[in-house]
């Protein structure tokens, strides 16, 4: 089989998106100050930026998320499941930081550092938003959607910091591997 009929960059964009997520895994079940330092919104971004093909950008990315969710989710609580509380608020963030990275089309620091700070923030406005709805934690009027945005400072922090650490990681190793492999540069980046 030649490598015409196989596409190797996506196999290298896939295979970089599952090694990045298994980071997730490094402290497993452990509660600490660098909750939420994942890779999460970076994978989500970077399949948005470099997969040619808009579903893919979209689900190799999600569906890699909500595999290792499943895991996650059982090692903090004992039990197989599938969809946790504010799972839709979550993916629907996701969902908009791959679209954020579909909008990147000059790969540099700057554009990286916007994209991560624009994710963020995103997550931090929607993810809050189940937690003051159900009132079980918060007062369901504005004062308590204000008390779950401050309590989630630390969480929105962390994801900011893997954003940017996993985006480092991913991005400019996936830059410097197109560099010396030319088989990695899409279609439209070989007609330059």
């Amino acid at each position: 089989m030649s490598l015409n009929k196989i596409n190797v960059r996506n196999w290298v964009l896939v295979i970089m998106i599952l090694a990045a997520a298994a980071t997730r895994f490094i402290g497993f079940g452990e509660q600490s100050s660098w909750s939420n330092f994942t890779p999460v919104g970076a994978i989500a971004m970077f399949g948005g930026t470099y997969f040619t093909n808009k579903l893919k950008a979209y689900l190799v990315p999600l569906i890699t998320l909500f595999i290792s969710d499943i895991f996650v989710t059982y090692s903090y609580t004992g039990e197989w499941t599938l969809f946790y509380g504010g799972f839709a608020w979550v993916y629907v963030c996701f969902a908009a930081m791959v679209f954020i990275g579909t909008l990147i089309k000059n790969v540099n620091v700057n554009s990286v550092l916007i994209g991560s700070l624009a994710g963020v923030l995103i997550h931090w406005l929607v993810t809050d938003i189940q937690p003051w709805l159900a009132g079980t934690m918060y007062n369901k009027d504005i004062t308590g959607y204000y008390q779950s945005l401050i309590a989630a400072i630390p969480f929105e922090r962390n994801l900011l910091l893997g954003n940017l650490v996993f985006g480092a990681i991913l991005y400019g190793g996936f830059e410097l591997a197109k560099s010396k492999f030319g088989i990695l540069k899409s279609n439209k980046e070989l007609a330059y």
